[in-house]
């Protein structure tokens, strides 16, 4: 089955897009960031992360996520640990769910799919970018978070003009409807590629 990664940076709508993908085609939508919020809290992990971050990274054995966010968004090193941790968990839980699926492809939605290699293990990757100052907007409105909040998670990720070259698709993520329409191209080529394989 072809795996096909969406990924782009904070507040660029990739989250959206992929749920479009999913209700409009029916394809099946790999969600790597919610799926790796559900894996800290299994024992292993939980168990790693105490280790690593202490005991309060979790509060009512619920993970702590401005906590953990204040300490390795500040921390590189801290942060390079902790994916460590958390991403191993992730491309393993990953394998056994693209077993369950039945379509022509599935789609894994990751902000940081380039960053961490994974890229490498997708046979095509869709690139949702907006302008910088769009997607701070949505970032604010969405999480009531600060400017500078959201600026900082930014830095830890890679500039749209660096993962542009690397993507096999890109979507300019400013108005909903039009981003629709590229969407359905890619969608169109995806099912040529399968047929023409």
């Amino acid at each position: 089955m072809k795996i096909v990664g969406i990924t782009g940076g904070i507040g660029s709508g990739k989250t959206t897009l992929a749920r479009y993908f999913n209700s409009t085609f029916g394809i099946p939508v790999y969600y790597a960031d919610a799926e790796a919020k559900a894996l800290m809290h299994s024992p292993a992990l939980v168990k790693k992360i105490t280790a690593l971050l202490g005991d309060e990274a979790y509060k009512s054995e619920k993970l702590d996520r401005a906590f953990v966010a204040s300490r390795v968004f500040k921390d590189q090193k801290l942060l390079d640990k902790l994916n460590a941790i958390v991403h191993p968990a992730v491309k393993q839980h990953f394998k056994f769910w693209v077993k369950e699926q039945h379509a022509p492809y599935v789609l894994k939605e990751a902000a940081i799919l380039f960053e961490n290699g994974n890229a490498a293990d997708c046979d095509a990757v869709i690139l949702v970018t907006a302008p910088e100052a769009l997607r701070i907007k949505r970032v604010v409105e969405r999480d009531g978070t600060s400017v500078e909040d959201v600026k900082d998670r930014m830095n830890k990720q890679w500039s749209d003009a660096r993962k542009i070259p690397l993507a096999d698709f890109v979507i300019e993520n400013i108005e909903l409807s039009i981003s629709k329409k590229q969407a359905e191209k890619i969608h169109s080529k995806l099912l040529g590629d399968r047929i023409n394989t």
